[in-house]
């Protein structure tokens, strides 16, 4: 997109800017008032105005566009333009967020100069909001498990108020998917979604991240709380936070504004406010790394994010929206998978979540071989697996060195764990896999010393150790 309105009430200044800037291969629109100049904006905003400040025989000045411009089509940067130029025309200007100032009789190198620049940034701004769409795109939440209906069941109650969210959670469990599906079901879905990663950010570079700065060389750089103003604004990890920056933080969302770094006026905003933490934010209280007022300020209303073994259910969902997902945006193979396959993706460790399930399917996508469907053998660890006719078990060393009944016993508790975990504590689907009466199965637990729990609604099965009851009957669900 090279499309650049110039806006000049005399007319030999902006056909010669015209003439210029098409030399360069940009096509340009030209307008000599305000009424033109917004009805040209209004039929299709151009990738940059160039705009004169003073212009005869119109009800707005290049001041009242550039506001009218920054309100209504903010990704359109605007460099001004006077014959009457000095410091303080160039200063209102700048302030009130056009991209740079340009002094008439101008210098035809400069002005290549600052146009050049100025459509990169509108380039890089057009790619940021592409890329946000698209992750608010790839964001959709999928899961049919009781503890994924049960986090998002919480997360649509909280996407009608304007409370402030603490997500908890695992690495990769999907704390910022969750947060976005908060921004996309809310009345802000509309408003930006500017996400902060506290851990990446260098201490000594946050507030000026966060707040932006003001120099006179620079003019105005709004920071990520003033491009996120109206929207959500995430802090990933925030217990990374700098101390210094974390009473600052602090007194935004008391005050609801801050003044930049660098700049003295204060600056207002309107947010919404979502943090997230793998870390226990109270033992970090109580170590003197996270400040109690802003914890409580936060935590308005905390969620659990499951880990993806407390939704073992929803492996067969996940990978069928991985591979879709991949094959839509990537144009990987679009691969069945085996339910053998499926059966050990949903008995393995996940300590990754469900980051870790993505990347291994991307991962099988890129490497794997043909079209044909994802096999046990595709998986990790199962590369080398020697196919045989009869499929024959291979005992491990510590299986095969014990009597049959206790190597019996031990199998039998360690499949049916799996199994039951794999079903998300279903009694009646477990039996059904298996092959067994629930009655019976609920009999074979409690021989095996199986102890079954529910943790905040999620059912799980584990060995018992003696001590614990280990009936199972009213814990583990029958539907």
């Amino acid at each position: 997109m090279s499309d650049i309105l110039i806006v000049d009430d005399e007319r030999d200044i902006r056909e010669l800017i015209s003439e210029i800037l098409r030399d360069e291969g940009y096509s340009t629109r030209l307008a000599g008032n305000s009424d033109s100049c917004m009805a040209e904006i209004n039929r299709e905003a151009p990738a940059l105005i160039i705009l004169d400040i003073w212009l005869k025989d119109s009800r707005m000045d290049g001041i009242d566009i550039l506001k009218t411009v920054r309100r209504d089509n903010p990704d359109v940067p605007v460099v001004i333009i006077s014959g009457h130029g000095n410091i303080e025309i160039a200063v209102a200007a700048i302030k009130q967020g056009a991209y740079d100032f340009i002094e008439k009789p101008f210098n035809i190198e400069q002005l290549l100069v600052v146009v050049g620049r100025a459509m990169e940034a509108s380039r890089l701004r057009r790619e940021n909001n592409d890329l946000r769409r698209r992750d608010l795109a790839e964001s959709k939440m999928v899961g049919t498990s009781s503890a994924f209906r049960a986090l998002k069941g919480q997360l649509e109650k909280v996407a009608k108020s304007n409370g402030r969210v603490m997500l908890s959670g695992p690495p990769g469990s999907g704390k910022e998917m969750a947060s976005r599906f908060i921004h996309a079901n809310s009345a802000r879905a509309n408003a930006p979604f500017v996400t902060v990663s506290s851990a990446m950010i260098a201490a000594e570079r946050m507030e000026e991240v966060l707040f932006g700065r003001e120099s006179p060389d620079r003019g105005i750089e709004a920071g990520l709380l003033e491009q996120a103003h109206g929207g959500v604004i995430y802090f990933d990890e925030v217990a990374e936070m700098p101390p210094g920056t974390q009473s600052k933080i602090l007194r935004v969302l008391v005050e609801q504004q801050f003044s930049r770094v660098g700049g003295t006026d204060k600056v207002r905003v309107d947010l919404r406010v979502i943090s997230s933490t793998t870390r226990d934010l109270s033992a970090e209280i109580a170590a003197g790394r996270f400040r109690q007022e802003l914890f409580d300020r936060l935590n308005v209303v905390p969620v659990q994010v499951p880990s993806l073994e407390e939704r073992r259910e929803d492996i067969p969902c996940l990978t069928e929206h991985f591979i879709e997902m991949f094959n839509r945006t990537q144009g990987l193979p679009l691969r069945a998978v085996t339910e053998e396959a499926t059966a050990m993706m949903q008995t393995m460790r996940w300590p990754g979540n469900v980051r870790q399930l993505r990347n291994l399917i991307e991962r099988m996508l890129i490497l794997g071989d043909g079209t044909g469907p994802i096999g046990v053998r595709d998986l990790p660890g199962q590369e080398d697996r020697a196919p045989t006719d009869d499929e024959a078990v291979i005992l491990s060393g510590a299986l095969a060195a014990l009597p049959l009944r206790d190597a019996r016993e031990l199998f039998e508790r360690e499949y049916l764990l799996a199994q039951i975990n794999r079903f998300g504590g279903n009694i009646s689907r477990t039996a059904n896999f298996v092959g067994m009466e629930r009655s019976a199965l609920h009999r074979k637990l409690k021989s095996l010393g199986v102890v079954t729990s529910a943790r905040s609604g999620l059912r799980s099965a584990y060995p018992g150790d003696g001590d614990e009851d280990v009936e199972t009957v009213g814990i583990l669900h029958d539907d």
